[in-house]
């Protein structure tokens, strides 16, 4: 018998179904027990009545897999609007250790540690599939989107030389008789796929060495990075990526309506995203909060949250864009504002009350690429590889990377980063 899943079952009324998954709940009275029986889609009721059937189950734990062959009974009672009965039971994988705790119940109980500790039992509860189902939405919609507009899907290496934006947050690896190091992002390698194939984009892990213990920050994540040429400003920019992230955004309020219930996520729509200038925000914060923040390089996790506050208040707007920092503060193939170069045509996006995305345009002159490294002080001799395109030629091009957790936390309102990714790294945390 070919195997039902429980979503089918309501077009299975009086027939004989196969039914496979794990025990979730059992709850037994004198007449007749409840079975709930979870798979991939959700929950089946299996009603057994006192018998060989149900001695089957004595002394075993929830989460022990089951093999159940019964007839689908309508039931306007049961959350499905039907039941199965009549079942025959076979034990395919028993378990008889208590889990950990429970998964049976509305809400995770556990600290979030202890719930990562146990990852692997704990990840089976329904708000967790459903956060990580709408995580592979997010995924898809990204892809899907990026491939209609014309962008290459690309894979960069993870191994390399050196730090891939300055700095020293970077893990060392053994490489044979050298030193490698796990790439901070696949920023250098994108821009040279530019000179191939215009539009590019790559979803993938990425590494920061920073020993920091936030809610907000990881050690590896996943990074949705794109790249695009012959733009006329950071504007084009901006406005793809208001464009990709309506994709993602509608895709999961097409295809994931019962997992955004489950977890109560409210999923904005995007319309006009407002912008400020980097002194222009630190001009609001002045006149609106007293805190003087010009001679700050960059925003403070407060910052951010008062900068969304007011493009809710003053625009409708739970996204903001914020542009042209200093030049100084970002990697040497920022583009120089033309008017300004003290400050530089980049972004941050911020959703919520935290920065989501960063972004902007690039240098694509190559004796222009030479003389930043030269007024940085930075060795060009490492970058030969990533100059190289722009000798022969390169458009004027421009990017940005989303953190894939980060978004999705945002959209879930979770408040700690780790909630929304499967097995975090963090500096104290490599298992499981």
């Amino acid at each position: 018998m070919q195997r039902t899943l429980t979503r089918e079952l309501p077009q299975r009324i009086g027939q004989r179904v196969l039914l496979e998954g794990w025990m979730h709940n059992i709850r037994s009275f004198p007449d007749f027990s409840f079975l709930i029986l979870r798979d991939r889609t959700g929950n089946a009721q299996v009603i057994l009545e006192p018998g060989p059937e149900l001695e089957k189950l004595h002394g075993l734990q929830n989460e022990s897999v089951l093999r159940i062959e019964g007839t689908v009974v309508e039931e306007e009672r049961s959350p499905l609007g039907v039941d199965v009965r009549d079942a025959w039971i076979t034990v395919v994988a028993p378990v008889t250790e208590i889990g950990p705790f429970e998964l049976n119940k509305k809400v995770l109980k556990p600290s979030l540690d202890v719930f990562l500790n146990h990852a692997a039992y704990g990840l089976r509860h329904p708000s967790r599939i459903a956060v990580f189902r709408i995580m592979s939405t997010i995924l898809a919609g990204y892809r899907e989107f990026l491939l209609s507009e014309g962008f290459t899907e690309i894979s960069t290496p993870k191994l390399v030389g050196g730090a891939t934006e300055g700095g020293a947050n970077v893990f060392p690896v053994q490489y044979f008789d050298r030193t490698a190091y796990l790439a901070q992002s696949p920023q250098l390698y994108k821009q040279i796929m530019v000179g191939v194939f215009e539009r590019v984009f790559e979803i993938g892990p990425a590494f920061r060495a920073e020993e920091h213990a936030t809610s907000r920050h990881l050690n590896e994540f996943t990074s949705l990075d794109l790249e695009m040429g012959f733009i006329e400003s950071q504007r084009d920019v901006m406005d793809m990526l208001r464009r990709v992230l309506q994709a993602m955004i509608e895709a999961v309020r097409t295809r994931n309506a019962r997992e955004v219930e489950l977890l109560r996520m409210e999923l904005p729509r995007i319309e006009e995203i407002p912008s400020l200038k980097f002194r222009e925000a630190q001009q609001m914060i002045l006149e609106r909060h007293g805190e003087d923040r010009s001679q700050e390089p960059d925003l403070s996790p407060q910052d951010e949250r008062w900068i969304c506050e007011w493009g809710e208040k003053e625009h409708g707007s739970q996204f903001v864009f914020v542009t042209h920092f200093p030049s100084a503060k970002k990697p040497f193939y920022s583009f120089p504002d033309p008017e300004d170069p003290e400050y530089s045509e980049t972004f941050d996006l911020l959703f919520r009350g935290s920065e989501l995305v960063s972004g902007g345009r690039r240098i694509n002159d190559y004796a222009q690429q030479l003389e930043v490294l030269e007024q940085r002080g930075i060795d060009a001799q490492p970058f030969e590889g990533f100059l190289e395109a722009f000798k022969y030629g390169m458009p004027p091009e421009g990017g940005f990377a989303i953190g894939a957790e980060r978004f999705l936390a945002r959209l879930a309102g979770a408040e700690n980063l780790r909630e929304t990714t499967l097995f975090p790294r963090d500096i104290n945390r490599l298992t499981p």
